[in-house]
């Protein structure tokens, strides 16, 4: 029998944990361990969310998951936002994480927020400012094809997708992501970027040609819209058990 990993999968802003579950399912039918958690104030923990609510609440999410299921060699999988979750995750429990995988995802340095990773970020707070809750983001809204809903363009899945979604915090995109313990730097990291349909005005900050720990970058290219584990659930599937 092959060895088997635990894939942790950690979503983005506005998301839940149910956005993997087709990739689950792939990886889960492959022999793997999967958790996929809704972060709080979504999905199961919306009735969670408030002003209070930030990377760090998310954070802690993941590293209380992490320890109380007492995982270890565990995949680290981010999406967009969580990119910043999952570096931040893994500067707290090195020792538990064996990879790290950034899917079509925020990558920040020491003391950096999701501001200063993509700084059209500030436009949506900026926004949420001037109604009467300022500190709550609502979702994107659907833009015609290619673009849609996060790049969910199929009828069916765009209803289920909105169906899902949530307000988001304004402390998730204001609090600094912390990578001040070296051994966090010795993860190696895998990035997985959706290409072919980005929003004009949406530009990816480009990829350092060498990972912390010195290791050329390993880097690959999906041909999809951003939310690829609902539009290209095998193709995402395929790369994270080659990677794994």
């Amino acid at each position: 029998m092959p060895p088997t990993n635990t894939y942790v999968l950690v979503h983005g802003a506005w998301h839940d944990g149910q956005s993997w579950n087709r990739v689950a399912a792939l990886l889960t039918a492959q022999g793997h361990r999967v958790l996929a958690p809704s972060l709080t104030g979504h999905g199961d923990k919306a009735h969670l969310l408030g002003p209070e609510v930030g990377l760090t609440t998310h954070v802690d999410d993941i590293v209380d998951l992490v320890l109380d299921q007492d995982l270890n060699d565990i995949v680290l999988v981010g999406h967009s936002y969580a990119g910043l979750i999952i570096s931040s995750v893994a500067n707290r429990i090195p020792h538990r994480v064996s990879r790290l995988v950034y899917v079509d995802a925020m990558v920040p340095t020491h003391g950096e927020n999701a501001i200063d990773v993509m700084p059209l970020t500030q436009s949506l707070i900026d926004s949420a400012a001037a109604t009467a809750q300022p500190w709550r983001i609502p979702p994107l809204p659907q833009f015609p094809a290619p673009f849609g809903l996060f790049g969910v363009t199929d009828p069916d899945d765009t209803a289920w997708l909105r169906s899902t979604l949530t307000d988001e915090s304004v402390l998730c995109f204001q609090q600094p992501v912390e990578l001040d313990n070296p051994a966090q730097a010795l993860i190696p990291r895998v990035h997985i970027l959706c290409v072919g349909s980005a929003p004009e005005g949406v530009t990816r900050r480009p990829l350092p040609p060498t990972q912390p720990n010195g290791e050329p970058s390993r880097v690959h290219e999906l041909r999809s819209g951003h939310d690829c584990m609902i539009i290209k659930p095998a193709e995402l599937s395929s790369l994270l058990l080659q990677e794994a």
